[in-house]
């Protein structure tokens, strides 16, 4: 790799450590390339990406960085997972990490906030961002269905009793 492919690489992690909402480390040694391909396309379907790069030039991209305090969990055979959604990097990589043992989380970072391993865990244990919407719409949506329950509950009672006397009347 020449110097320019080195700056860009440096360049593209930097965009990378900027943007996302979340970014897992784990060590890859004795993965397959099967086994890379399917962690990518989880990772992909996620809404995430998976990189490995160079850990010297990732920690020159890490450099004033929110997410500096990774710096130290790069050494050895390192892969990369990060997605804008602060949680879909570090779900699709725990439920790839208890299926594989060859992938071994080593932490990661939330913006400036650093994780361990046990907090990718928690993170990966929260709702997404799409769960949580869905969740809040329900809620918001409760309120107007119950609301057209109780108008609409008078007129289905004053029917049920006019067909109970007309029954009666017959």
């Amino acid at each position: 790799m020449d110097r320019a492919q080195k700056e860009k690489v440096v360049e593209e992690l930097g965009q990378i450590f900027e943007s996302s909402g979340v970014v897992v480390v784990a060590h890859y040694a004795g993965l397959t390339v099967a086994e890379m391909q399917d962690l990518r396309s989880q990772m992909r379907e996620a809404g995430g990406s998976v990189r490995v790069a160079k850990n010297k030039l990732a920690k020159i991209a890490l450099e004033d960085k929110p997410a500096a305090s990774i710096a130290d969990l790069l050494s050895g055979m390192t892969v990369l997972a990060y997605s804008e959604d602060p949680v879909a990097a570090a779900k699709v990589m725990e439920g790839y990490a208890k299926t594989n043992d060859k992938l071994v989380i080593l932490g990661g970072a939330m913006g400036e906030t650093a994780l361990d391993s046990a907090g990718v865990k928690a993170v990966a244990a929260m709702p997404s961002r799409d769960e949580l919407i869905a969740s809040i719409v329900g809620c918001i949506g409760a309120p107007a269905s119950n609301i057209a329950g109780a108008i609409g509950a008078p007129a289905s009672n004053i029917a049920s009793i006019l067909s109970t006397i007309e029954d009666k009347a017959a």
